[in-house]
Parts: C-alpha cells; sequence; structure tokens
C-alpha cells in the first residue's frame, strides 16, 4: 500500500512523493511521482527515472523540469530513490559512490549487502506493481530511463526486460562499468570478484545479444563532463550497440557538463523520444 507524503499542484496534473514497503528489499522506500492531468480520467503511459550517485527520490523532480514536458504529452514521471536507506550496514555511508544513494540498480550476491541492496529486483518488480495497482498507469506502456549511474541502470533494465520497458534512453550514463573505476569499485563491492557475473548488469556487454528496442537507444552526453574520460564510455556501448544492428543514436554537445543544467537542456527531447512510442 502507498502511504502518499506529499502533494503539489503541478503544470496541470501532480507532483507526489509516496512511501510503501518493498518485498525485495525488506525495507520502506520513497518514490516520486508526476501525473499529468490526463491521469485524472485514464491511464497513462509511464516513463521511470533512474537517478545518479548521491541522489534521492526527490533529485529529478526538482532540478530537472520534466513536469512541463510530460504534462504536454500526457506521461506520467516515476522515480525512485537511488539505493536502499536505513539498512544500518557497517561502512554503508564511508563513500559517497558506494553503499548508500549508490545501489547502482543491481541485486547484490555479496555480504553483507546481499539482503538489502537489491534495487534490480526493486525497480523491475516492487516498484513497477506497485504504481500499476494503485496508480492509472497502463502497464503496456513504460519506457525507462536515467543519469549517469542511472542511465547506466535504465540501459541495463530495458535491454534485459523488453517485455516490460517499450523506450530507454540516457543522459551521461555509466556505459561500460566494468571498465571504469566507479563499476569496478560497486560491482567487486556487491557482486565479488568474478567478472563474468558483472556483465548481467553492463550494458555494453548485454547490448551485444539484446533485442532492438523500439523506437531506437537515445544518448545524450556533454563534451565539458568532467566523468567522461574516466568514468563514462558512451563510445563502447554505441560501437557495440551497432555492431549488433541497433538503432543508436548518441548525442555529444560541446560545453556540457555532468549535472542537471545539462540534464534540463535536452530533456524535452528524451521526453518526445518516448512519446513516440508510448503515446502512439
Amino acid at each position: 500500500m502507498l502511504e502518499l507524503i506529499e502533494e503539489h499542484a503541478c503544470f496541470g496534473g501532480v507532483q507526489r512523493i509516496y512511501k510503501h514497503g518493498s518485498k525485495s528489499i525488506g525495507l520502506p522506500m520513497r518514490f516520486s511521482v508526476f501525473l499529468p492531468a490526463q491521469a485524472s480520467s485514464k491511464k497513462v503511459p509511464a516513463l521511470f527515472y533512474l537517478a545518479g550517485l548521491t541522489c534521492t527520490e526527490e533529485t529529478f523532480p526538482i532540478k530537472a523540469g520534466a513536469q512541463r514536458y510530460a504534462a504536454e504529452h500526457g506521461i506520467a514521471l516515476i522515480a525512485p530513490d537511488t539505493s536502499p536507506r536505513g539498512a544500518d550496514i557497517p561502512g554503508e555511508k564511508d563513500a559517497w559512490d558506494f553503499g548508500a544513494g549508490a545501489g547502482f540498480y543491481v541485486d547484490a550476491t555479496r555480504e553483507p549487502w546481499a539482503q538489502r541492496y537489491r534495487m534490480y529486483s526493486y525497480v523491475t518488480q516492487d516498484l513497477r506493481e506497485a504504481v500499476l495497482a494503485e496508480l492509472p498507469i497502463d502497464e503496456k506502456r513504460l519506457g525507462i530511463f536515467g543519469h549517469s549511474m542511472g542511465g547506466h541502470g535504465a540501459l541495463v533494465l530495458a535491454l534485459r526486460n523488453p517485455e516490460i520497458y517499450r523506450s530507454v534512453s540516457a543522459f551521461a550514463p555509466i556505459a561500460a562499468p566494468s571498465q571504469c573505476p566507479w563499476g569496478v569499485k560497486a560491482f567487486s563491492g556487491y557482486l565479488g570478484e568474478d567478472r563474468e557475473a558483472w556483465k548481467q548488469y553492463d550494458a555494453s556487454e548485454l547490448v551485444k545479444q539484446a533485442s532492438r528496442v523500439e523506437g531506437g537507444i537515445l544518448i545524450d552526453q556533454g563534451l565539458a563532463d568532467q566523468f567522461l574520460k574516466e568514468q563514462l564510455h558512451p563510445d563502447v556501448f554505441e560501437r557495440n550497440a551497432k555492431a549488433a544492428g541497433h538503432d543508436v543514436t548518441v548525442r555529444r554537445h560541446e560545453g556540457y557538463d555532468h549535472g542537471y543544467f545539462f540534464i534540463s537542456s535536452f530533456i524535452g527531447d528524451h521526453i518526445a523520444h518516448h512519446a513516440r512510442v508510448l503515446c502512439r
């Protein structure tokens, strides 16, 4: 059951934050949802947005400016938190890029993380089932997108679950996590040292065998992004995707960095990209 935490009128619709129980994680979780005006009379398509390192369920609705475009297309926006909260695991808050606020959208298999850090199952199962059960969301018209760590998550979830997510896009994703410090740290900590096990959460590996995504894959990347060279590697994903026959568009933008000024500049294009698939 969803517990409403707060609600605000927004572009003719409502912006809300909910709390609910998660079977996968075993703790209460929070998420935000924007419901456009159309949701008052019918079920609407929905986009799941996965945020990046250190973010919460509030970051996207406050900073991205997405509600204006979602209202125009009649699309709901759903943004979960980025990790469990209150797991009380020793060292959970010691680093900004691992543990609290850094769940990496994987199901951890290594202790002491395996019981609580199950963000892959939370997003694909618990969160999805909760919003479909209690909100006016059309289960056949779901898309997913995200930023940085969340861009990684969006690509992985879409490529592994084409029966759930019909459209996908990403902002500055960690596109080849097995080849960058953030990903190696997270995968080693959550999954162990077996690099074969990492491939199930590496979009650049998954795209080699995945079915083609309806509407293609859109990625936007700022060329002034301080993390581009060491952490993100969109070129690896682009190369592997094109080799496998995917329709992938990687747009590179001079002067833009890794933050939400970049995201807000191109969020309208991403909503439109998904709308072309979900609003037919």
